[in-house]
Parts: C-alpha cells; sequence; structure tokens
C-alpha cells in the first residue's frame, strides 16, 4: 500500500491520485536538471509505473458516475476555482516553467495567463447550447443531448507544460469526462501546479489524476487499459501514429495533435517590416520547440533581398540567453538529447551543402543554446524542406509566382499551420481556399491559438476532431438523439 502525503503549499513532487499526493507504488524517481545550468537540478519526481497508471484509472473510473451526474453548472465552478489558484501564482508558474525546460520568462508568463483563460472559457460553456430541438409532422419531439464519453487519458507534451494539458483537461471536466493526465517526462513540475490548483479547489477525489513518468510505460499502460475510453495525445508523428493504432484496435476514440512543418510566405507587396517580426518569432521563440513554428520562408522574388538583410539584421540583435532575463528572446533546448538531435540536423544540412545565412553554432559552452539558425539554398526535396527539426531553425526560399509559392508550401507531408503576408485580398483568399493546413494566417506568425477557437492540423499533422474553442466537444461528448412521442 502506497503512502499518502498531505497536500502541501506548493507541488509536491509526486503523482496526485484519487485526491491525494502519493508517490510511485515502486518508490523509484528520477532527477529532472535545469537545461540552462545542467549541473542544477529541478527535483525529483515519480518515476511511475504500469500500477500506477492502473491505480489512477481505477480512481477516474470510480468517480465518474458522480461526476456526470453533477450539474454542468457546478463541475463549471471548480474549473473557475483552479482558474483563480493558478492566478495567484502566476510567477511562480512561469519561473517553474522556465527552469524546468527553458521557455523564455516573457513566454512563460503569458502560457501560464492563458491556462486560466482556457479553464474560465471551459467553465463558461456551462452556460452555452449543448443540445438541439428539433419538430416532426407527426407531432412527436426529437432533440440531441451530449453525454460525456467516460474516463479519458490525456498524454502531454513538454513545450507546453501549462497550457496544452489545460486546454484537453478543462473541456473533459466541464463535460462531464474523469480524467488521467499523463504529464511530459522533462516539464513535470509545471503540470503539478494545475493538480495542486485542483486540489485546493476541492474537486471531487478521482475526477483528476495526475501523473509523471516515462510515455513509454505510463503513456503506454493508459493506451492498453480497456477502462480508458479515449486517449488525447500532443507529441511526434511516428508515436501518435502509434497511439492510433493501438488505441482504436481496442474501440478507444482518439485525437491526435502531431508535427508540422510550417510555410509562411512573403508577397512582394507585404508590409516587410511586420513579415520579417513574425519570421522570426515564428521560427526562433522557444527555441523553435513547437508544432506552430515556422520551419520555412518562402519570399517573392523581387523583395528576397531586402526581406534577406532585414532578417538577419533582426536576428543579430535577438537576445539569446538565460531564460530568465526578461528580456532574452530564445532560450536553451530542453535537454541533451534534443540538443544534440538538433545540432546534428544542423551539421548534416552543412555537410550537405546547404548555406548557412545565420547561426549554425552552440551559442555558450554550458547551456543547451543554439543560436538561432537560418539556412538558405536548400532543394525542396532536401531534409531540412521536408522534415521537422524541433529547434531554433528555418530555411528561406525565393518563389516568383503565388502559385508556385502555395504548390512548394503544400509539398510536405504536414499540414499544421501556414501564413502569408501581402497587401492583395485576392492573395489572401487564395491562401485560405488552397493552403493546406489547418490554422491559417494572414499577415500574422505561424505560431499562436486563441483559447476560444479550433486547434488542429491536417494531413500528417492530425487525427480526430479538432481542439479548443467549442470544436472540443466533439471529442468528449457523445451525441444522443431523443424522440418524445405525446
Amino acid at each position: 500500500m502506497t503512502d499518502v502525503v498531505d497536500a502541501p503549499a506548493r507541488p509536491a513532487r509526486l503523482n496526485y491520485v484519487g485526491g491525494s499526493w502519493v508517490p510511485s507504488a515502486s518508490g523509484e524517481t528520477y532527477t529532472k536538471a535545469n537545461p540552462m545550468r545542467p549541473s542544477e537540478t529541478v527535483g525529483k519526481f515519480s518515476s511511475s509505473s504500469e500500477a500506477d497508471a492502473g491505480a489512477a484509472v481505477a480512481a477516474a473510473r470510480a468517480a465518474f458516475g458522480a461526476w456526470a451526474a453533477l450539474p454542468m453548472a457546478r463541475r463549471a465552478g471548480y474549473l473557475t476555482a483552479a482558474a483563480a489558484v493558478l492566478e495567484s501564482r502566476l510567477e511562480e508558474v512561469a519561473r517553474d516553467m522556465t527552469i524546468e525546460m527553458g521557455k523564455p520568462l516573457r513566454e512563460a508568463r503569458g502560457e501560464a495567463a492563458r491556462a486560466s483563460q482556457i479553464l474560465r472559457f471551459a467553465a463558461s460553456e456551462a452556460f452555452r447550447p449543448v443540445g438541439e430541438h428539433f419538430e416532426q409532422a407527426s407531432g412527436a419531439e426529437v432533440s440531441t443531448r451530449r453525454r460525456p464519453v467516460g474516463v479519458v487519458a490525456l498524454i502531454t507534451p513538454w513545450n507546453f507544460p501549462c497550457a496544452i494539458p489545460v486546454w484537453k483537461l478543462a473541456p473533459a471536466l466541464v463535460y462531464g469526462n474523469t480524467v488521467v493526465l499523463k504529464l511530459a517526462y522533462e516539464a513535470p513540475l509545471t503540470g503539478l501546479h494545475i493538480a495542486q490548483a485542483f486540489a485546493e479547489a476541492d474537486l471531487p477525489a478521482g475526477v483528476l489524476n495526475v501523473l509523471t513518468g516515462r510515455g513509454s510505460t505510463v503513456g503506454a499502460a493508459l493506451v492498453r487499459d480497456e477502462r480508458v475510453d479515449a486517449i488525447s495525445f500532443t507529441g511526434s508523428v511516428p508515436t501518435g501514429r502509434s497511439v492510433r493504432d493501438e488505441a482504436t484496435k481496442l474501440g478507444k476514440r482518439v485525437q491526435l495533435e502531431l508535427g508540422g512543418h510550417n510555410p509562411l510566405i512573403v508577397m512582394a507587396d507585404a508590409d516587410l517590416d511586420r513579415a520579417v517580426e513574425a519570421a522570426y518569432a515564428g521560427a526562433f521563440w522557444s527555441a523553435g520547440q513547437k508544432c506552430t513554428a515556422t520551419r520555412r520562408i518562402f519570399v517573392q522574388n523581387d523583395v528576397y533581398d531586402r526581406f534577406r538583410s532585414q532578417l538577419l539584421a533582426r536576428i543579430e540583435r535577438g537576445k539569446v540567453g538565460d531564460p530568465l532575463d526578461p528580456d532574452v528572446e530564445v532560450g536553451p533546448i530542453v535537454n541533451e538529447t534534443q540538443f544534440d538531435d538538433v545540432m546534428g540536423a544542423i551539421n548534416r544540412a552543412r555537410d550537405a551543402g546547404y548555406a548557412v545565412a545565420a547561426g549554425g553554432d552552440r551559442a555558450d559552452d554550458h547551456g543547451f543554446l543554439i543560436a538561432p539558425t537560418l539556412f538558405e539554398d536548400v532543394p525542396d526535396d532536401a531534409f531540412l524542406s521536408c522534415e521537422e527539426v524541433f529547434g531554433p531553425v528555418t530555411s528561406l526560399y525565393h518563389f516568383a509566382t503565388l502559385d508556385e509559392a502555395l504548390e512548394r508550401a503544400n509539398a510536405v507531408e504536414f499540414g499544421l499551420s501556414a501564413g502569408i503576408f501581402t497587401s492583395s485580398l485576392a492573395a489572401a483568399a487564395r491562401f485560405g481556399n488552397e493552403a493546406q493546413a489547418g490554422l491559417l494566417h494572414v499577415n500574422s506568425q505561424t505560431a499562436g491559438a486563441d483559447v476560444h477557437v479550433p486547434f488542429g492540423g491536417i494531413k500528417a499533422s492530425g487525427f480526430g476532431p479538432h481542439e479548443q474553442g467549442r470544436a472540443a466537444m466533439e471529442f468528449y461528448t457523445d451525441t444522443v438523439t431523443l424522440y418524445v412521442d405525446p
């Protein structure tokens, strides 16, 4: 029997299961290092096992009936209470996010604030229609209603360790599901703040259960567990496809948000100052560690040289360094393995003869910092043009016509996000009709999403209903049609 620890003033480095803070059943832990100062540790966290996953699912299953029967407005009250807790600790949450995964403090603050906004939006759904009413010629009444799916498992990534867990769990809870949340191995502390917020909001035991540990152990156990009704996963394409195949064989509902290779098209009539800023932010903020990052920048021939010159100047002005510095724009890569992968891709591209216009090197001798890197003269069939390099790396391309730009922009397996800068309504309309991505941006960067609108990709970038906004209802509820003949 595992020991139960009283809820602490700040998050324990423990699992949160059945309303209690508990260590892993095995007692095993792992240590998370600070990516800016790898010799410093953030803390020790539970290295959860299959038994821990099973206990969390059992707690969620036991809590489901009472939670689903609770009026939706009362469920929403717990979300608004948790939002208030997170808001009161915004600086602490942001700082912990920065030291455990390297996101610059300026971005971490925005993400922590966004998590509270997501909770409040989801709570507001309790006061909006969740069904329709129809009439038949026979006089019978027909209506639809929404019912919760059941127990949902949420498997979340390290690059948005506050926003993504919340944008999954908030609609899951408000629509009456119970949740097992598996936090990212590389960013557990931020997610445990979420668990702490709901604990302080007095959420009924078992409604939300939170686990830390390796995805290959905990995530796999959740996918296989027959008591789990649905899986929402954000991560890499290969892992996502494995989750999909395993879960659908068991009849589970599956939602995937996967990678991207997002293009930005800059037309000759664009506002170049704004386009350059959007290209820089889209490619290099968060050290390029986001699925919506700008990976390919297509610039029309007439303005290519001007755009290139301005972008290089913006890269030169950008501040790379300690993410706790509020002026730093580009912080470290999350860990040594990821750092080696990104540097390996840069060296592979350099060895292939592709021109390095900026960066391409380590930015210091201790933290996992990589200088913002810009390639050019890269063929469209090169790996840099087709494969996602999850770091501060992007490539610059010439194009002559919008026809050419759209064809080349669409010529990858991914379809998450795409952007265009133009002052032409005709070009913007064509882009909106023909760009193959789930998120389209006109005169804004490829990264970013609002809390009240759908988020998700097409092609290899996504599977199942989109996330966020009212679209979340499609995944977290079943539609029931009710006939009543008086």
